[in-house]
């Protein structure tokens, strides 16, 4: 029997690690490889994070300058309405030199200068590619806050105005009229608490002045494509994605024709400020002393204006058959007829009662001012071109007015009446609009106001005959008299407009 034996061979332990080295040594470098791949992305991926970074800092630095810019532009503007000490070369309608491109951050480099520019809409230029570098007057809109108050002189009279707003109904029309009026009660058509309480998120009407409109949107049938239409950027120009239809935002009707919205014709912010130049107060022609306004007046003007202004106070004009043409003999504003007699009554008593002991009277110019005024001045164009017929030295005398009605008397002294003379006891006057800047639509709303007279005021407003805006034309129209002393309306029909209009504001 054969034994099988086992043959022991010994290992070479060199051996096998040179056969393992073999084997290893090109998955060492694959491994190298990917370390080297993925460090590379990562530092690739920290670089493009960076710059990417570095990028957005950049825009929000730029963004925060360009805001900062912004704001001096507001802080411009404020400064420069509020220095009046070169009132006559005072131009904020069309001021290039003043308003555009003005620099505040200097640089050699293009991308590190900083520029502003203020900028408005030519109202007129239906095609909305003109722009003017000056201040947009918000006395141009209608001021809705005024509304209420107008509606109760005279019932309808609110609606009127806002219907000729374009898109406007006469839903939303009373419904606006029934969010700032100060009751509860549903006007026609219109819309108060008892609606917005039905609401899935209720909520009661405001039944005050608006502080902004964007408090519109409240209201019932206001929508913002109403409110701020197709100028998203609001710069007054018609960009091409606001004339593309729906292929971009604002969806818009590609009629080539910029809707501004109602925002370009309302506010809630439109006010004069009612004092002379010089901070100082103005004589109030309205005020219940006779013997005071005519001493302030003697002083100011002399004894024949201070004469005619108290005859007009006690007597009244002389009504023409134009004034009774056109209406303009009323002398009711701001009230009722019940109301104004019954002021008047008042101020009659408190004269009387002041000024009248027996077979004793107070009198200046030879008129006997013991009765009060029983007329009111509705604006100061009653004063130009009337006559007033009253006692004088207990004779029955006509006084014709000192201001003609004439253009050159009107050019050299409405000016002049309106830095001294008022109407009002209030230190600012509310809602007129102004009619250099103000739209078509918002003119045809003016009461008295007729269709002809107000595109001839849109053709005359400032710009010149080739389009661009006009620089010059502001200075001969300090007042709104230029309307008569450019043909466009007649005395007669100004005593009407006078008290809803201005040419400041």
């Amino acid at each position: 029997m054969k034994s099988s034996t086992s043959q022991f061979i010994p290992l070479n332990p060199f051996t096998d690690q040179k056969k393992s080295r073999k084997l290893r040594a090109g998955s060492t470098l694959l491994v190298v490889l990917v370390v080297v791949v993925m460090l590379s992305l990562g530092a690739y991926t920290f670089s493009e994070l960076m710059i990417v970074e570095v990028e957005a800092t950049n825009i929000y630095g730029r963004s925060i300058q360009s805001r900062e810019l912004a704001l001096s532009g507001i802080e411009l503007a404020a400064a420069y309405i509020g220095d009046r000490s070169d009132i006559d070369g005072w131009n904020s309608y069309h001021n290039p030199d003043q308003f555009q491109n003005k620099n505040l951050l200097p640089s050699d480099a293009p991308r590190a200068s900083g520029y502003f520019s203020i900028v408005a809409p030519v109202t007129k230029d239906a095609s909305s590619n003109t722009i003017r570098f000056g201040l947009m007057n918000e006395s141009g809109k209608l001021n809705l806050n005024i509304l209420a108050s107008e509606d109760e002189q005279e019932e309808g009279a609110a609606v009127d105005r806002l219907m000729n707003i374009p898109n406007m109904t006469e839903e939303i029309a009373a419904a606006i009229l029934d969010w700032i009026d100060d009751d509860d009660e549903t006007r026609s058509y219109g819309a108060e608490s008892d609606y917005y309480e039905t609401l899935e998120s209720p909520y009661f009407t405001k039944n005050s002045p608006l502080e902004s409109l964007d408090e519109l949107l409240l209201v019932r049938g206001v929508t913002p494509e109403l409110l701020y239409g197709e100028d998203t950027n609001r710069n007054g120009l018609l960009d091409s994605n606001e004339n593309d239809g729906d292929a971009t935002l604002p969806n818009d009707n590609t009629d080539g024709i910029l809707n501004a919205g109602w925002c370009e014709y309302f506010t809630v912010h439109s006010r004069e400020i009612n004092i002379r130049p010089d901070g100082s107060e103005k004589i109030n022609v309205n005020q219940t002393m006779l013997t005071e306004l005519y001493d302030a007046l003697e002083t100011e003007l002399g004894p024949d204006e201070a004469r005619y202004i108290v005859a007009y106070r006690l007597s009244g004009p002389v009504v023409t058959e134009s004034d009774l043409a056109t209406g303009a003999s009323s002398t009711t504003v701001g009230g009722s007829m019940s109301e104004k007699q019954a002021l008047n009554e008042l101020a009659n008593g408190i004269a009387k009662a002041m000024f009248s002991e027996e077979g004793v009277s107070v009198t200046r110019g030879g008129m006997d001012l013991s009765p009060g005024g029983a007329f009111t001045i509705n604006s100061l164009f009653d004063l130009i071109g009337s006559e007033v017929e009253t006692e004088i030295d207990g004779t029955k005398t006509t006084l014709s007015s000192p201001w003609l009605a004439d253009p050159g008397a009107m050019t050299a002294e409405l000016p002049v009446l309106h830095d001294l003379l008022t109407t009002s006891k209030n230190q600012y006057i509310e809602g007129r609009i102004q009619i250099d800047e103000a739209r078509l639509e918002t003119l045809l709303g003016i009461p008295g106001m007729e269709a002809d007279l107000a595109n001839a005021i849109v053709n005359s407003q400032m710009t010149a005959t080739n389009g661009a805006p006009s620089t010059e034309i502001s200075q001969a129209r300090q007042t709104t008299g230029w309307l008569v002393i450019e043909g466009l309306t007649t005395i007669e029909q100004m005593r009407l407009l006078a008290p809803y209009i201005c040419s400041g504001g």
